[in-house]
């Protein structure tokens, strides 16, 4: 058996080259779960999922490498003149790229495992969250270009035909350029939507007329959940060309408003302290304000209007439903004579008569 190996290059060449591969599994296997141990000592239970997201792609990296030595040593001691370094470079591109795609997903996860985007408080989560999505797809989108990119001008041919059609490359772009105009605009908004976020991830707006609360943002367009569960699709750009209403910009508090016409002769104080106590009853009310004031008075009657403070857009909408239906309700059973009324003078014939 020794002799046969000493008589056979080849032989040699396949036995070592497989002891490599298997050395190589077995330090992709052992490194791999050097990982997750260190990931098990954290108590962020997202970098279980990370290790899950790494694991194929962190394999294949290493294994590679150990086909890369395989690749030189049969090279050079086995198959005179047999070029495997193409190959190998386009594999290694490719898991390079599937690695680095894996590694943007597990920094995703991380950071907005740090962000509870369900929390009462959630500005900040959104605003992460936000900028975390909208990154990543700018980053996979990235390196699958510069990966394409590389691969493709590690062929001779391709090289070549690119150097022929240099002369025309300019006159080409500019054409290309016109026809794109409006998608590479429309990318430039998505990044600029990204970094100086006029919107967040669940945050209300009021859109085309639509109140709905923003449910996805990509680098093209951005998705409305309607309060009626249809979809408005916006185009990105629409958020930077065009005024719209953020209710949650700074803060998810809002102040929910109320109108009531009554006659004159309404005793507005005796309405005020029923007012508070349907606010202390009505469990959308977040204790901050309770105002009731005479805003508007007209020939036919007066506008009362009720602010009163909610959590929230959809806390703020159940708030006023409910405040309205309460105060029309007490004007019904305890004031009913000072409903809005239209007044007629009518004069008496007979008078005008004798006048």
């Amino acid at each position: 058996m020794i002799q046969f190996f000493k008589d056979n290059d080849f032989a040699v060449a396949i036995l070592i080259s497989s002891l490599i591969f298997i050395a190589g599994m077995i330090a992709a296997i052992w490194l791999f779960r050097l990982i997750k141990r260190i990931f098990r000592k954290q108590k962020n239970p997202a970098f279980y999922k990370v290790a899950s997201i790494i694991q194929y792609p962190f394999k294949a990296v290493i294994v590679l490498v150990a086909v890369n030595i395989i690749r030189t040593y049969v090279e050079s001691h086995a198959v005179e003149g047999l070029d495997l370094q193409q190959l190998f470079y386009v594999l290694f591109l490719l898991a390079t790229a599937w690695m680095g795609i894996a590694i943007v997903k597990a920094v995703k996860m991380i950071v907005i495992s740090n962000f509870d985007v369900e929390a009462s408080d959630n500005l900040k989560a959104r605003k992460i969250h936000t900028q975390i999505k909208v990154l990543e797809r700018i980053g996979i989108f990235v390196i699958l270009f510069v990966s394409l990119a590389m691969i493709l001008l590690s062929f001779e041919s391709i090289r070549q035909i690119g150097v022929s059609l240099l002369a025309s490359a300019g006159i080409a772009g500019i054409i290309i350029g016109f026809a794109a105009q409006k998608s590479i605009s429309m990318l430039l908004a998505g990044f600029q939507l990204a970094m100086t976020q006029p919107i967040r991830l669940d945050d209300v707006v009021i859109v085309e007329g639509e109140w709905g609360r923003i449910e996805e943002i990509t680098l093209t367009y951005v998705v409305v959940a309607i309060w009626d569960k249809r979809r408005l699709i916006v185009p990105v750009n629409y958020f930077i060309d065009n005024p719209f209403q953020n209710w949650t910009r700074q803060t998810s508090e809002i102040l929910g408003t109320v109108f009531i016409y009554v006659d004159y002769g309404f005793p507005v104080d005796k309405m005020r302290e029923f007012m508070t106590q349907a606010l202390k009853n009505n469990p959308y009310w977040d204790g901050k304000v309770n105002v009731l004031q005479v805003t508007d008075a007209t020939e036919k009657s007066m506008q009362l209007r009720a602010l009163a403070s909610a959590k929230d857009s959809p806390s703020a909408w159940d708030l006023r439903v409910k405040l309205r239906e309460d105060m029309l309700e007490f004007m019904r059973v305890n004031y009913p004579e000072y409903l809005p009324r239209n007044r007629v003078n009518i004069e008496n014939s007979s008078t005008k008569m004798e006048s």
